[in-house]
């Protein structure tokens, strides 16, 4: 697995959110995906939560993180992410349950375009604190500025 954080500078672009193929074992019963700690995903999991019953047309997310990375999975149905480093955009479907996408901290994130049963399945990197998030647009580009 590959490094999808830039490690350079502490300022992450879209481009630094990576897809990652995720094991798919095919049996004749059904498909198993599985997830390991810093294995699969290149941070330690200490929260997992899922959005679903999301109606049409209704999107998710808009916020960036402080410190949290997230790992986002279309467990069922699919999805767009759009992606924003306050210069660069960048709209990523998902739309299989053994893709994922790495959101590092410093990125807007926006998910949209929810197919009907669709889940959006998150492994986070930190547990929930409110003040890890950045919920308005300008004070995220403020943000940006000083990284």
């Amino acid at each position: 697995m590959k490094n999808s954080c830039n490690t350079q500078k502490n300022k992450p672009t879209v481009f630094d959110c990576s897809l990652y193929q995720l094991e798919k074992n095919h049996e004749k019963e059904g498909n198993l995906t599985y997830v390991y700690n810093n294995i699969h995903v290149p941070f330690d999991v200490k929260r997992v939560f899922y959005s679903y019953d999301i109606p049409g047309g209704e999107a998710r997310g808009a916020h960036a993180h402080k410190e949290c990375h997230q790992f986002l999975i279309a467990a069922s149905g699919s999805y767009e992410v759009v992606l924003d480093d306050g210069t660069n955009k960048r709209t990523v479907l998902l739309n299989r349950p053994f893709y994922g996408l790495h959101v590092p901290p410093g990125i807007w994130a926006e998910e949209q375009g929810f197919s009907s049963g669709s889940i959006c399945l998150v492994l986070a990197s930190e547990g929930y604190s409110e003040s890890d998030y950045i919920r308005d647009y300008n004070d995220f580009l403020e943000y940006r500025k000083e990284l």
